[in-house]
C-alpha cells in the first residue's frame, strides 16, 4: 500500500501496545506518542526500492516487496529499525520496548502489501510464492482514513478508545474487500460461461482508492478479456476490451534476436503473473495488462521498451488520464450509463 498508510499502521499498532503495557500512569499519553514514531518506522520495508541499478531497469522489480517483506525477515528488520532509532530515542524508553514497539510497527507493513494485487513475497526463504489477495487498492484513502482519524484522537487524549475503534474498522472494511470480492468473482465467471469462454487466470481487483468498482481480467484462448463490475446494491456489468497476451513467439520477435531482451522479457512476465501485452499504439512498449487507469481498458500503465537495436531496457510509466477518462470513471463508479452507450 502507499507509504502513509503504512505509516498510519505501524503507529497505530505501536501505541495500541504502548497503552496496553502503561495503561493507568501518568505519563500514558507522552509513550503513546513516543510509541507511534517507533511504529511509523515500519515503512521501512519499502527501502528495497533502492536496490536499484542503472545498467538493469528491471532490479527494482525484482526486489521491490521481496526479502524485506517476508515474514521470516519481521524480527530482523525490526531489530534494524530499533537501531536506528535507538540513539533519538533512547533517553524516552528502554531498548527493549524500543523494540517491541517498532516489531508493532514492522509486522503489518507486509500483511497490508499482500492484500493488494502487485505481489509482496511473504514466505521467503521457503518459497518463492508472490501473495496478491486483491482486497484493496494500493491507495485507498477511505481505509486510511479510518486508521488516521481514531489514531488522531488516541494521542491527543489520555482516555480515548478511538483507536480501538479504528483497528475494528479497518478489519472490517477487509472484511467488505472480501465480500466484494466474491461478488466480482462470481460475475466475471458467470460472464465467461455465457460468452463461451474458458476463463483461466481469472483474476478481480477493485479499482484505485474504492470497493464499490471492480476490474476483472481473464484469459480465453490466448486472449486476456477485460470487464469491469460496479458492486453496488446491484450489480452493473461494463464490457472492456480485449487483446491477445504475448506468447513466447511473440517474445521473440519483439526480441528481434537480442538474448538480454528476450531475458528481460521473461523476467517482467513472471512479475506481471503473464499478462503481457503489446500495445499498438506504442510501438516497442510491452505492458502489464494487469493495470490500466480505466477498469474496461487494456492501455497498461507501466512496461518495458528499447529506445531502438541494442539499445538497454527501460522500465516506462503511462499515466495518462484525460477528462473524457475521468468522465467514464466517475460514472462507472456511481453505477451510470457511460456516455458513449446512450
Amino acid at each position: 500500500m502507499d507509504i502513509l498508510t503504512h505509516a498510519v499502521m505501524g503507529a497505530a499498532l505501536a501505541s495500541g501496545v504502548a497503552a496496553l503495557r502503561h495503561r493507568g500512569e501518568e505519563l500514558a499519553l507522552a509513550t503513546r506518542r513516543s510509541a507511534a514514531i517507533v511504529g511509523a518506522a515500519g515503512l521501512l520495508p519499502d527501502a528495497d526500492a533502492l536496490i536499484q541499478s542503472g545498467n538493469d531497469a528491471l532490479l527494482v522489480l525484482d526486489y521491490h516487496r521481496h526479502f524485506t517483506h517476508a515474514l521470516a525477515f519481521v524480527p530482523a528488520g525490526s531489530l534494524i529499525a530499533a537501531l536506528l532509532l535507538w540513539p533519538l530515542l533512547r533517553r524516552r524508553m528502554g531498548f527493549g520496548a524500543l523494540y517491541l514497539y517498532a516489531l508493532a510497527g514492522y509486522l503489518p507493513h507486509p500483511l497490508l502489501d499482500a492484500c493488494t494485487s502487485y505481489g509482496t513475497h511473504l514466505w521467503l526463504p521457503f518459497s518463492e510464492r508472490r501473495e496478491a489477495w486483491n482486497l484493496i487498492a494500493v491507495v485507498d484513502p477511505p481505509f486510511t482514513l479510518l486508521l488516521a482519524l481514531p489514531l488522531f484522537f488516541f494521542l491527543r487524549r489520555p482516555d480515548s478508545q478511538a483507536l480501538r475503534w479504528g483497528l475494528v474498522l479497518g478489519l472490517a472494511y477487509f472484511g467488505l474487500g472480501f465480500f466484494q470480492q466474491q461478488r466480482a468473482q462470481t460475475a466475471a465467471t458467470e460472464l465467461a460461461l455465457a460468452r463461451g469462454h474458458q476463463a483461466t487466470q481469472l483474476s478481480v481487483k477493485p479499482s484505485m482508492a474504492n470497493l464499490v468498482l471492480w476490474r476483472s481480467l481473464y484469459v480465453h484462448d490466448g486472449r486476456v478479456q477485460v470487464d469491469a463490475f460496479h458492486l453496488g446494491s446491484s450489480l452493473r456489468h461494463y464490457p472492456g476490451a480485449s487483446a491477445p497476451l504475448l506468447d513466447a513467439a511473440g517474445a521473440r520477435q519483439v526480441a528481434a534476436g537480442e538474448a538480454r531482451r528476450l531475458q528481460d522479457i521473461e523476467r517482467f512476465r513472471v512479475f506481471s503473473d503473464g499478462f503481457l501485452v503489446v500495445d499498438p499504439r506504442r510501438p516497442g512498449f510491452v505492458g502489464d495488462a494487469r493495470y490500466a487507469m480505466q477498469p474496461t481498458a487494456i492501455a497498461p500503465i507501466w512496461g518495458i521498451a528499447w529506445r531502438g537495436a541494442g539499445a538497454a531496457t527501460e522500465f516506462v510509466s503511462h499515466h495518462d488520464f484525460s477528462p473524457a477518462m475521468r468522465r467514464d470513471f466517475f460514472a462507472m463508479l456511481r453505477g451510470r450509463e457511460l456516455a458513449a452507450t446512450r
